[in-house]
């Protein structure tokens, strides 16, 4: 059972989706919930099944005191490299809360400071607190929407099931069908350099 971590105050978590991606966005939530929350199912969103994470989501949305999922597209990720896009797209979610927030905890090691709000940057903070893990839920089911849209418009890379991580199967379809609007340029696409005309 993950716990909430202060009770005393108001606190948002945020989390991150798609950072490792050749393709598609980067997409951040930002969640608080109750006080009283409690939910045994939820967790880390890797490690939940679809199911798990389809009804999740559904929960977070009614039940938090309030959720924000925000996308910072490619040619913006290709301009200020994947980790200031990572930590933008946080801070857009955090903006759109419209909180006066006491407390913000982030997944992971690295965060800018938004607002004079106090941070804390918990590795594997998805695992450990309930807020953290309801945004990584909705980052990644937000994400996963987005490119299971955006694959009907470009079927041949098959993101409906890979989502735009770097498979074998993505892969083969840059080298062969070369790149889209949706790829991430200054990302290295194809292991071995091969030359893709841009």
């Amino acid at each position: 059972m993950l716990e909430f971590y202060n009770i005393e105050l108001t606190v948002a978590g945020t989390d991150e989706a798609g950072r490792g991606c050749l393709a598609g966005p980067v997409t951040a939530a930002a969640v608080i919930l109750p006080r009283d929350f409690q939910n045994s199912v939820l967790n880390d969103s890797k490690i939940l099944s679809l199911k798990n994470r389809k009804l999740l989501k559904s929960q977070i949305e009614v039940q938090a005191v309030a959720y924000a999922v925000e996308h910072v597209f490619m040619h913006e990720i290709d301009e200020i490299n994947i980790l200031n896009a990572s930590i933008l797209a946080m801070h857009k979610a955090l903006q759109s809360l419209k909180f006066d927030l006491d407390q913000i905890i982030v997944d992971g090691n690295r965060f800018k400071p938004f607002n004079k709000v106090p941070h804390n940057c918990i590795i594997k903070g998805d695992g450990k607190y309930m807020s953290i893990a309801a945004a990584s839920i909705l980052a990644k089911t937000y994400r996963d929407e987005f490119m299971e849209k955006i694959h009907e418009e470009y079927p041949l890379y098959n993101w409906k099931k890979n989502k735009g991580y770097p498979t074998r199967e993505h892969r083969d379809a840059i080298a062969r069908y070369g790149i889209t609007k949706y790829h991430r340029k200054s990302f290295k696409l194809l292991p071995d350099q091969l030359k893709i005309d841009f």
